[in-house]
């Protein structure tokens, strides 16, 4: 699992790094990943996250990369999709905006059962998507603020295509990749986290080891 997650990263990583469309962009939607990948290694061995975290944070890492090497204006398959039904722009950057909900849904649900941020289920989903929500308030600041100091040139990193609506139809699809991600996953990472030795029941939960989940 991990040679092919390292390997299957900087494979795309090395792919996305050939002339891109443009390297200023290419430089700002490809930095995250490699954030990612430098707190991935840091705490690998004293917090090693579950298989299904791994998985998606390499997803999520992917889509960034494919951005940055076309632009999210310019995806191929996206641009397809645009001609073929008559759309008014490039979709690939709402794809983006869903996985910005959806992959980091699962990672904060993670981080509150293991270490007991949150006593119980009730409070659970909904304290989950609100971060996941906030997350995506956070990025759209980001792409601000990097559109004000940059001018012209944050354009593509921006990926408005003169869409008015753009900000908040991403943010509310990262609240739908969110919910969408806790319906799907919740039993398969509740698996994966007890085999790791960590439970969450209806009342209350509890580290039953120190172990790490596998991986």
């Amino acid at each position: 699992m991990k040679i092919a997650w390292i390997v299957t990263f900087f494979a795309v990583l090395i792919w996305s790094g050939i002339q891109p469309h443009d390297r200023f962009t290419w430089v700002l939607e490809v930095l995250p990943a490699l954030i990612a990948l430098v707190v991935l290694i840091a705490t690998y061995t004293r917090f090693r996250l579950t298989t299904l975290s791994y998985t998606l944070i390499l997803v999520h890492s992917i889509i960034l990369m494919v951005g940055g090497h076309y632009t999210y204006a310019e995806v191929p398959l996206f641009n397809w999709l645009r001609d073929l039904f008559d759309l008014e722009r490039n979709n690939y950057d709402k794809v983006g905006h869903l996985a910005q909900g959806f992959i980091p849904a699962i990672i904060a649900r993670e981080i509150f059962i293991r270490l007991k941020v949150i006593n119980g289920r009730s409070w659970l989903n909904f304290l989950v998507i609100c971060l996941c929500l906030a997350v995506s308030a956070f990025y759209e600041f980001i792409e601000w603020w990097v559109a004000a100091l940059t001018g012209e040139s944050a354009e593509a990193f921006l990926g408005t295509q003169g869409y008015v609506w753009d900000t908040q139809s991403d943010m509310l699809l990262a609240g739908i990749g969110a919910s969408l991600a806790l319906l799907i996953f919740t039993r398969l990472h509740d698996r994966q986290l007890e085999a790791g030795g960590y439970a969450l029941t209806r009342h209350s939960h509890s580290s039953q080891s120190s172990k790490p989940s596998p991986v």
